[in-house]
C-alpha cells in the first residue's frame, strides 16, 4: 500500500493530439474504432477488520473475507452483464491493512507459482490445502467469464540454509497479485516488489516481472500500487514491450501532484499504455481514485466531499494496444494495425517541430515546499507573459495567458524541484510544476487545491536529464483535462501545451523520474 505517491520504450518519447474521451466515472464510451475489449476496474469500499493487530482464527479471518468476496462476486456479475472480458480489483481489498506479520497469519493462503504448475483452483479443489480464497476467486473469474485481477496475501515456505534472506520464522509473507483466465484457471502470479511501510509482507528475494496473455487483447504486465514510482519492474515490462498493465492499488492522495487519477492519467501518456488501475475507497484514509486509461480515450472516478461512501465499478470499451497481438490478427485477418501505427506516424511528425524559445524571466525566485520538496517558485503576475525558475542547472518555462473568472484574485506560480524525495519513499525527480496556490501569501504555493476558477493557456517546458517523464493536467474539482500536445525533442526537452480549459487549472506538470539517480 503506498501512501504517498513514470517510461517510454523508445529511446525517445513523444505525446501528440489524438482524439480523446476523459469522462467521469458512471459514464462510458463505446465504438472505440480497431481492435477492442471491454474493460473493467472496481473502486472497492473495504470492509474492515476494526482490531488488525489482533491476531484470529483461521474461520474469523476467512469470514471476513469472504463478506469482501461477496461485494467482489456482485461487481464481477455487473462487469459481465456490461460485456467485461477483464475486471481488476484494488490492493488489499480482501483483507484491508495496518497488519502486524503475525496478525496477517489467519489471512495467508500459499499461491502456487503458475509458470512451474497449470491448476484451476475452482474444479481442482483437493490438489492444495487451505485455499479457500483462491478457489472463490477462481470459480468467480469461472462463472462470470472474465479475466480476473486480485490481490491478497500469500504464503511461501523458505530455507534460511538454502535463503538467506528467509525470515526467521521459516516463510515468506508477501503482497500479492493473482490472475484468473475466464474458465477459473491461474494464470499469474505477482510478488509486490516496492513495499510501502507494509510491516506485514516481505520484499520478494528476487525482482518478478510478471506477465499475462488473453485472447482478447494480447499481453498484460502486472504491478502493485506504488510499484509505479519506480524502474523495477515497472520499466522492466515497458522495455518488453508491453502497453498494456493491470493496477491494483491502495492509494493515499496527495495533491497538488501525486492525486490517484492525476498520476494513473499522466503514466498512461507519458509511458504510451493502457493501465487498468482499481484503488480502495476509504474516506479516512484519503484513498480514491480509479480509472481505465488509454493514451486516447478513458474513463475515470474520484469521490469528492459528502458523497455517499461507496464503491464504484468503471466500465469502458478500449483499443487494443498489443502490437504484436494485432499483428497476428492483422494477417491473420488482414485488418489495420490500430492506434500503435497511428502513433508512429505522430512521433514522426512532432519531432520535425522546434521547441519554443523564451526570453528570460525577471521576478525573484523563492523557495516553499510542495511534496516534502523544496521547490524554487515564482509567481505569474498579469494576464499573460513568460516565466523561466530554476533548481540548480535544471530550469522549467512557462508562456502563459490567463482568464481569471469574475474578480478572483488566484495566486499561481511556477515551480521547479530536482533532486531526491525523502520523505514516505526516496527517489529521484525531476518536476516542473505550474500550480495554483493555496491563499495570497507566497508560503501556500505547493500546498494542497483542489478548486480553481482562472482558465490558463499554457506552454509548459522543461529539459530533462531523464526520459522518463509524465505529464499531468488538473482542473478544478478533479478533473482531468488532456493536454493539446506534448512533444519531446532527442536532447531532454519536453514541453506541454494546453489551451480552452473547461474548468479552473488546478495543476499542469511533468513529472520526470531519474532511476538511475535512486
Amino acid at each position: 500500500m503506498a501512501l504517498r505517491v513514470l517510461q517510454t520504450v523508445a529511446a525517445v518519447a513523444v505525446l501528440c493530439r489524438f482524439p480523446v474521451t476523459l469522462t467521469r466515472a458512471g459514464d462510458r464510451t463505446e465504438g472505440t474504432p480497431g481492435q477492442s475489449y471491454v474493460a473493467a476496474v472496481y473502486e472497492h469500499q473495504v470492509i474492515l477488520n476494526p482490531e488488525p493487530h489482533v491476531p484470529l482464527s483461521r474461520a474469523a479471518a476467512l469470514k471476513h473475507m469472504m463478506s469482501n468476496l461477496d461485494v467482489y462476486e456482485e461487481q464481477a456479475a455487473r462487469a459481465a452483464e456490461q460485456g467485461g472480458q477483464i475486471i481488476v480489483f484494488p490492493e488489499d481489498g480482501l483483507q484491508g491493512f495496518n497488519f502486524s506479520r503475525l496478525s496477517i497469519s489467519a489471512y495467508l493462503e500459499t499461491i502456487p507459482d503458475p509458470q512451474s504448475e497449470d491448476w484451476n483452483p475452482c474444479t481442482q479443489t483437493d490438489r492444495h490445502t487451505h485455499t479457500e480464497v483462491l478457489q472463490r476467486l477462481s470459480c468467480m473469474a469461472r462463472r462470470h467469464s472474465l479475466y480476473l485481477v486480485a490481490n491478497m496475501a500469500d504464503l511461501q515456505p523458505c530455507r534460511q540454509t538454502s535463503h538467506p534472506t528467509c525470515p526467521p520464522d521459516g516463510h515468506w509473507q508477501f503482497n500479492t497479485d493473482v490472475v484468473f483466465r475466464s474458465d477459473g484457471s491461474l494464470a499469474a502470479r505477482y510478488h509486490k516488489h516496492n513495499l510501502y511501510f507494509e510491516n506485514a509482507f516481505d520484499a520478494p528475494p528476487r525482482l518478478e516481472v510478471v506477465t499475462f496473455d488473453t485472447p482478447f487483447a494480447g499481453r498484460f504486465g502486472v504491478f502493485t500500487c506504488f510499484d509505479i514510482l519506480f524502474h523495477d519492474p515497472t520499466i522492466r515490462l515497458l522495455e518488453q514491450g508491453i502497453r498494456q498493465m493491470v493496477y491494483p492499488t491502495a492509494w493515499m492522495n496527495q495533491l497538488p501532484l501525486l492525486s490517484a487519477v492525476q498520476f494513473q492519467r499522466a503514466f498512461s501518456l507519458g509511458a504510451n499504455t493502457t493501465l487498468l488501475a482499481a484503488n480502495i475507497r476509504a474516506d479516512s484514509l484519503g484513498m480514491t481514485g480509479s480509472g481505465i486509461f488509454t493514451p486516447g480515450t478513458a474513463i475515470y472516478h474520484h469521490a469528492r466531499a459528502g458523497q455517499p461512501e461507496e464503491g464504484r465499478l468503471l466500465v469502458l470499451r478500449i483499443p487494443v494496444l498489443d502490437t504484436a497481438w494485432l499483428g497476428t490478427e492483422k494477417r491473420a485477418k488482414g485488418q489495420a494495425g490500430g492506434e500503435g501505427e497511428d502513433r508512429q506516424h505522430c512521433q514522426e511528425d512532432s519531432l520535425s517541430t522546434s521547441p519554443p524559445t523564451f526570453s528570460p524571466s525577471s521576478p525573484l525566485p523563492f523557495t516553499s515546499s510542495m511534496m516534502y520538496d523544496p521547490f524554487s517558485f515564482l509567481l505569474l503576475s498579469g494576464s499573460e507573459g513568460q516565466l523561466t525558475v530554476c533548481d540548480g542547472p535544471f530550469c522549467c518555462r512557462l508562456q502563459y495567458r490567463r482568464s481569471p473568472q469574475g474578480d478572483n484574485t488566484e495566486l499561481y506560480a511556477l515551480g521547479a524541484f530536482s533532486g531526491t524525495h525523502t520523505v514516505n519513499g526516496r527517489y529521484n525527480v525531476q518536476v516542473c510544476a505550474l500550480v495554483r496556490c493555496l491563499g495570497s501569501e507566497v508560503s501556500s504555493c505547493g500546498q494542497e487545491v483542489e478548486e480553481a476558477e482562472s482558465r490558463v493557456d499554457f506552454l509548459l517546458e522543461g529539459k530533462f536529464g531523464t526520459r522518463h517523464v509524465y505529464p499531468s493536467l488538473l482542473g478544478s474539482g478533479m478533473v482531468l483535462e488532456q493536454p493539446d500536445q506534448v512533444k519531446t525533442t532527442a536532447d531532454g526537452r519536453v514541453a506541454m501545451e494546453h489551451s480552452g480549459m473547461t474548468v479552473g487549472l488546478v495543476t499542469a506538470c511533468l513529472y520526470g523520474r531519474v532511476y538511475d539517480q535512486d
